[in-house]
C-alpha cells in the first residue's frame, strides 16, 4: 500500500491523470516478445503458434505483442518492391497460388481492411480468443498491434464515408504523406482524417471490441506520431472503462507530459540507431550515456523507453542484428535487458534467425535447431525477471552511469532496496580491464567473458553487489 501511495503522489506531481498508470497486475519485470505470426511457424496459422506457446513460457518472456492480426486489403495489395499484386502477370509467379490455393504475396500487415475481424490465413476469431485466453492462463499479457494512421483502400469505410479520410485538392483520398505533402510511398493504404469526429468515435469503438471480446491486455499503436496525442489520450479514457491496460507508442517524438501520457512505453529508436553506430565504430558509449541522460529528462518517470537490437522493420527493410551489429550483437542485447526500460524480442531472435524476413510474402524464420541462442536469450530473460533493480517502476527508471575515460566502454549501475546490479559492457573489439575496481558479489552473467580481470572484445559482465 505504501509503494501504490508513493506512485500515485509522483504521478501527481508530474500532472499524470492516476487511471493511466501500468495496470497493476502488469509483469514488474516485463519482458516484450514482438510475434510475426505469418512467419512464426511453416503454417503461418493460430492454430500452429499456440504449439509454440511452452516455448516461449520457458524462454521467460512475459507479454506477446501480436503484429496484426486483421484483414488485409486486396486493392493496391503490395507484392514485393513497389509492385501491387495485379502487377504481377508471370505464370513462375503465380504458380504459388494455383499449388496452394492462395496467393504467396500477402501484403503489408498494417493495411487493414476491417479493424473488427481476423485474418482467415491466419484462423478465426473463436481461435484468436482461445488464444489469448491460453496465454492468459500461463502468465502472459497480450497486446495487439493497432493500425490508426490508415486502413486498405477496401475497408468499408472508403466507400461508406469518404469524409473520414484525407484528400487532395481534386477531392481524392490520398495515401499518408510526409510533411512537404509528398507520398511517403505506403501506396497500399488511404490516410486517414482526424479531424472528422465520428471517424475518431468509430476507431475508439473498434479498439474496445478487442479489449471486450477478446481481453486483451492493451495496444502497440503503430506510427503512433502520425495520429493526434489527444485522440490517443481520448481512446484510453475511453477503453479504460472496460479494464485497465498498457499502452506502447512507435514514437518518440509526442510530448507525453503535455498530452496527459496516454503511453506507458515509447520507442527507443534514436538509442538503437546508436547501438548500431558504437557496433560499427562509428559513435562511442559516450553517445549511448547522453542519449539515454537527455530521454530521462524529456519522459515522465513512469514512460518507458523499449530498447531492441530488433525488430520487424529493422530485420526486413535494414538487416539481421548479425548484418547490421556484426560480432557486438551479444553485447548490445545484454544492453537491452539491463539497461532502464523494457527489452523487446522479436520472432526467431531467440534462435538466431539470420534471414530478413520478407515484408509483403509469406516466409519463415530458419530452422529453430540452434539452442545455444535460446539458451543465451533464457538467460537474459532470468536475469531481467529475477532482478528487482532491473524492473520497470518510476523509482527504477533512471540512469547511473559510472564514468570511464574509454570510450569504448560502459559501465553502470540499477539499485533498489535489497538489490544492486552492476554491469560492465565492453562495447570495442579490443580486450579491455574494466576501468573500475570490480565489485564483490555474485556474477549473474558473463563468466564467459571475464577472466584475469580482462574483459573479451564484445564481453560483458553482469554482478549482483553484495
Amino acid at each position: 500500500m505504501k509503494k501504490k501511495i508513493i506512485l500515485l503522489l509522483l504521478m501527481l506531481a508530474m500532472g499524470l491523470p492516476v487511471s493511466w498508470a501500468q495496470p497493476s497486475d502488469w509483469p514488474k519485470n516485463p519482458v516484450i516478445y514482438e510475434v510475426n505470426l505469418r512467419h512464426h511457424t511453416p503454417e503461418g496459422s493460430i492454430a500452429a503458434f499456440r504449439r509454440e506457446l511452452p516455448k516461449l513460457k520457458q524462454l521467460g518472456v512475459n507479454v506477446l505483442w501480436f503484429m496484426p492480426v486483421q484483414p488485409i486489403g486486396e486493392k493496391k495489395r503490395k507484392a514485393k518492391g513497389d509492385l501491387f499484386v495485379e502487377d504481377i502477370t508471370n505464370p513462375a509467379e503465380m504458380s504459388w497460388f494455383t499449388y496452394t490455393g492462395i496467393s504467396r504475396y500477402l501484403g503489408s500487415p498494417y493495411s487493414i481492411s476491417d479493424y473488427a475481424k481476423v485474418n482467415p490465413f491466419f484462423g478465426t476469431m473463436d481461435e484468436f480468443k482461445s488464444l489469448v485466453k491460453e496465454c492468459h492462463g500461463m502468465g502472459m499479457k497480450v497486446i495487439l498491434d493497432w493500425v490508426g494512421n490508415h486502413t486498405a483502400w477496401d475497408h468499408p469505410w472508403i466507400s461508406k464515408n469518404p469524409d473520414w479520410y484525407t484528400k487532395d485538392k481534386n477531392g481524392n483520398i490520398t495515401d499518408p504523406l510526409n510533411e512537404e505533402g509528398n507520398s511517403m510511398g505506403w501506396t497500399d493504404v488511404a490516410d486517414l482524417n482526424y479531424g472528422n469526429a465520428e471517424m475518431r468515435k468509430a476507431m475508439i469503438q473498434d479498439m474496445k471490441f478487442w479489449i471486450e471480446q477478446c481481453d486483451m491486455d492493451g495496444f502497440r499503436c503503430d506510427v503512433a506520431m502520425s495520429v493526434p496525442a489527444d485522440f490517443w489520450d481520448a481512446a484510453r479514457k475511453e477503453i479504460e472503462k472496460v479494464k485497465p491496460i498498457f499502452m506502447l507508442a512507435e514514437s518518440e517524438e509526442h510530448d507525453m507530459a503535455q498530452f496527459k501520457g496516454a503511453f506507458n512505453a515509447y520507442y527507443g529508436w534514436e538509442m538503437h540507431h546508436v547501438l548500431n553506430e558504437v557496433s560499427r565504430d562509428k559513435k562511442t558509449t559516450w553517445y549511448i550515456d547522453s542519449v539515454m541522460t537527455r530521454k530521462m529528462k524529456k519522459f515522465p518517470a513512469n514512460v518507458y523507453m523499449m530498447n531492441f537490437i530488433t525488430n520487424h522493420d529493422e530485420n526486413s527493410w535494414n538487416g539481421t542484428e548479425f548484418e547490421r551489429m556484426g560480432p557486438a550483437w551479444k553485447v548490445m542485447a545484454v544492453y537491452t535487458f539491463t539497461a532502464p526500460g523494457i527489452p523487446l524480442l522479436y520472432t526467431g531472435q531467440e534462435y538466431g534467425n539470420n534471414k530478413r524476413l520478407k515484408f509483403f510474402e509469406k516466409d519463415t524464420i530458419l530452422p529453430q535447431t540452434n539452442q545455444d541462442y535460446y539458451g543465451f536469450y533464457s538467460s537474459l530473460c532470468s536475469l531481467r525477471t529475477s532482478q528487482a533493480a532491473l524492473g520497470t517502476s518510476p523509482v527504477l527508471n533512471q540512469w547511473k552511469v559510472i564514468p570511464s575515460k574509454r570510450k569504448d566502454q560502459l559501465i553502470f549501475q540499477r539499485s533498489t532496496k535489497g538489490n544492486c546490479v552492476w554491469i560492465c559492457l565492453n562495447m570495442g573489439g579490443e580486450t579491455i580491464s574494466p576501468s573500475v575496481k570490480v565489485p564483490k558479489g555474485k556474477i549473474l552473467l558473463g563468466n564467459e567473458c571475464y577472466q584475469d580481470n580482462k574483459l573479451s572484445p564484445w564481453g560483458y559482465l553482469v554482478i549482483q553487489r553484495k
